[in-house]
């Protein structure tokens, strides 16, 4: 499931050398994040889902992204990321003392991923 240098290229230009979730600058340690999840096994049971090992279903990502997303669904992924808020607010008082002065703003805003801002014409 190795890319070539060529296609590597291909995954990194698709969003101008930003992560396609995030939309940070990539640097030279990015990664190709496998949008619809491949789920590797081991050596002797290959893959689930190698279907989704195409170029197509290639995003470039930062490490933090690709982390976090690991071998989530897209949509899974989007309310794992949205349901943090709940988690913030009861385990961090660091972060519930930043919100009371006005340091966090919380927006309920969807999750919106980059490629997603791209292709409705806003991305920021």
């Amino acid at each position: 499931m190795k890319l070539t240098k060529k296609q590597r290229s291909e995954v990194f230009a698709k969003f101008d050398g930003r992560c396609a979730y995030c939309g940070c600058e990539l640097g030279d340690r990015w990664h190709a994040d496998h949008m619809e999840p491949v789920i590797r096994l081991d050596a002797e049971r290959g893959a689930e889902r190698p279907e989704n090992h195409s170029i197509e279903n290639m995003m470039p990502a930062c490490a933090p992204c690709n982390l976090s997303k690991s071998r989530m669904a897209l949509e899974d992924w989007r309310k794992w990321i949205a349901g943090h808020i709940n988690s913030l607010n009861s385990y961090h008082p660091i972060y519930r003392l930043a919100k009371a002065y006005g340091l966090v703003v919380e927006t309920q805003a969807p999750v919106t991923f980059y490629f997603e801002r791209l292709a409705m014409g806003r991305a920021a």
